[in-house]
């Protein structure tokens, strides 16, 4: 194989693996100024062990308007150099400013499972789901 050909694989595989991923969750509520950001949530094997969770409700008391996750060329480039073990990712939270867009009440309602069976869980997931179909917003459900 010459030099320039085995210059050119690790070049183009890194090409192909540089691209950065990212899932947007909005709630619908109206997004206010406060904003929690982490560059560098440590997640492990593939993000097959998540990072810990972020803690909003000290700074985010209207609850959470928009969640980013992203893994940015930096994030990649540790991952591939660890062969996937580390699989860092940034995450931005940004806080809700106190109303839902088009108004209406800021109440989350939940439902809360009878107890831990699979039967309650998928009744409570079930009623859940019309609950949040009926009222247009993110319902919380507690088990």
């Amino acid at each position: 194989m010459s030099p320039k050909a085995r210059l050119a694989l690790p070049l183009l595989a890194l090409m192909v693996t540089s691209g950065c991923f990212q899932a947007v969750v909005s709630t619908g509520l109206q997004a206010g100024t406060e904003v929690i950001s982490k560059p560098w949530a440590h997640s492990f094997v593939y993000g097959l062990v998540p990072p810990a969770v972020t803690e909003t409700a000290q700074k985010c008391p209207n609850g959470v308007a928009r969640v980013e996750t992203r893994h940015s060329f930096l994030n990649g480039l540790v991952a591939i150099l660890t062969w996937s073990l580390y699989t860092p990712m940034e995450i931005t939270v940004t806080c809700a400013a106190g109303g839902r867009t088009g108004g209406g009440s800021t109440q989350r309602p939940d439902v809360t499972a009878s107890d831990t069976s699979a039967a309650a869980a998928g009744t409570a997931l079930s009623v859940a789901a019309d609950l949040a179909v009926s009222v247009g917003r993110p319902v919380l459900v507690r088990f």
